[in-house]
This record gives structure tokens, C-alpha cells and sequence, in this order.
């Protein structure tokens, strides 16, 4: 129980300086952060696969959902930084 304590601590302060941190960044420099925030997600696929080829079901569960997740914010990354990037295109 105490290391569960300790990891929703870690979670919980994570949430709120990941939050500052974002909430602090001008708006020029929000593509190459989404940029940045793909390659994690990437990398956390992969992550997720490795955890979906193991024998115990819930790690097999737990990471089909992160693979989910993880696909969905670099499809959604990627078309954010798409439509950022058309903002700054020249209008015929």
C-alpha cells in the first residue's frame, strides 16, 4: 500500500508541473512541442507492444489500451501540427 501512496504522489505532481510546464509555452513554440510529444508517444508504443507480448493478461490488456492511447495522440498530434502549420502558409 505505501508504494501505491507513493507512485499516485509521483502521478499527481507529475500532472500538475506537466500542466505548468504546457501552460507556460508561447503559442510559437506549441509545433515542435507537439513534435517532441509524438516522438514520446512513439516511443511508448513500442513500449506497449513489448508489454502486449507477455504472458500475464492484464499487462496484455493494460498495454493493448496504452497502444490505443498512445496511436491516438500521435494521429491527433499530427493533425494538429498540420493545421498549425497551414496557419502560417501564404493565403492565395
Amino acid at each position: 500500500m505505501e508504494a501505491f501512496i507513493i507512485a499516485l504522489t509521483v502521478f499527481v505532481l507529475s500532472v500538475f508541473v506537466g500542466f505548468e510546464i504546457i501552460n507556460k509555452v508561447p503559442p510559437l513554440l506549441h509545433t515542435p512541442l507537439m513534435s517532441g510529444s509524438n516522438a514520446i508517444s512513439g516511443i511508448t508504443i513500442v513500449g506497449a507492444m513489448l508489454s502486449v507480448a507477455t504472458p500475464n493478461p492484464l499487462s496484455t490488456i493494460l498495454g493493448f489500451i496504452a497502444i490505443v492511447l498512445a496511436t491516438l495522440n500521435v494521429v491527433g498530434g499530427f493533425l494538429v501540427t498540420h493545421r498549425m502549420l497551414d496557419m502560417f502558409k501564404k493565403k492565395d
